[in-house]
């Protein structure tokens, strides 16, 4: 094992495209910003998701076009309808931002029990796309890398559910949009990098036979 790995620059493009990448978060954080500006302007839940859901659907088109997979197009169409189905089945702006209230508190669930499983997420995420495979479970440093790395990834769910929650409860819509701004795209970036950090400084596991 070679303690003068410091990452790869393949793997640094692996790990950024298999966490969403430059496209997934715009495609996933600009349709609810666009929201709040809508409902702003036009004091309507339903405008507003009509908005958010016309740019989504803008966004699949130009995936379409450029030749991208049907599954990321529809994806992001498919999030923010039920983020504004829960708008205006509720009549009320701040229920846009539920649904992503909702998934924080999934995904820390599954993070955490990842984790006291020995079975870290970020690991079965990005195990076969750095091929490494499963080999990285029985490597202990790679493990425990992997572990202090979901942990992080917890504690970025938690964070977003302590602060958006109160504020939901509170119908505070702008200042719950805002706090999603902030917890969305530099929080998000922020654990990137630190995923980074923490995992380039630990050789990948590969499986017998493959140059590191």
């Amino acid at each position: 094992m070679s303690t003068s790995y410091e990452g790869h620059e393949e793997d640094r493009a692996k790990i950024w495209n298999a966490l969403g990448g430059t496209r997934g978060l715009i495609d996933s954080g600009l349709p609810s910003i666009v929201f709040l500006v809508a409902f702003n302007i036009a004091h309507s839940v339903k405008t507003a998701s009509l908005v958010s859901i016309v740019l989504s659907v803008i966004f699949a088109v130009i995936r379409l076009l450029e030749r991208d997979t049907i599954q990321h197009a529809l994806s992001g169409i498919f999030g923010v309808a039920i983020c504004a189905a829960f708008a205006m089945y509720s009549h009320s702006a701040s229920g846009f931002y539920l649904p992503s209230i909702i998934k924080n508190a999934v995904f820390f669930a599954i993070y955490v029990g990842g984790n006291i499983a020995n079975l870290p997420i970020i690991g079965l995420t990005l195990g076969p796309i750095l091929g490494e495979n499963m080999e990285w479970r029985k490597n202990a440093a790679r493990l425990a890398v992997y572990k202090r790395v979901g942990w992080i990834w917890a504690g970025m769910f938690a964070l977003r559910i302590a602060i958006q929650l109160p504020l939901y409860l509170a119908k505070q819509v702008n200042l719950l949009g805002t706090a999603n701004i902030f917890l969305g795209y530099p929080l998000y970036l922020v654990v990137i990098w630190l995923t980074w950090q923490a995992l380039r400084r630990v050789p990948t596991a590969k499986p017998l036979g493959v140059a590191e």
